[in-house]
């Protein structure tokens, strides 16, 4: 996954307004206590990111990856 992935999911799954405000806000345990954006910055793979910030929102994995044909990928 990449940058742009990762903030074109964010957008579409959470909302433009309501998802930047989380990645932004929202303190993730599986990140260390780190919020997604300052994973990102310390260069943590978007798509572990991805799935921290989805996990912590209960979002179903049937959802998580928006309504394009995408292809989930992989936890590491």
């Amino acid at each position: 996954m990449r940058y742009r992935e990762f903030w074109q999911l964010v957008d579409e799954v959470l909302g433009s307004a309501h998802g930047r405000a989380l990645a932004r806000d929202l303190v993730l345990f599986e990140l260390q206590g780190r919020t997604a954006v300052q994973a990102l910055d310390d260069g943590e793979e978007p798509r572990n990111v991805w799935h921290a910030l989805c996990d912590a929102m209960e979002i179903p994995e049937g959802r998580r990856w928006g309504s394009a044909a995408r292809q989930a990928p992989p936890r590491r």
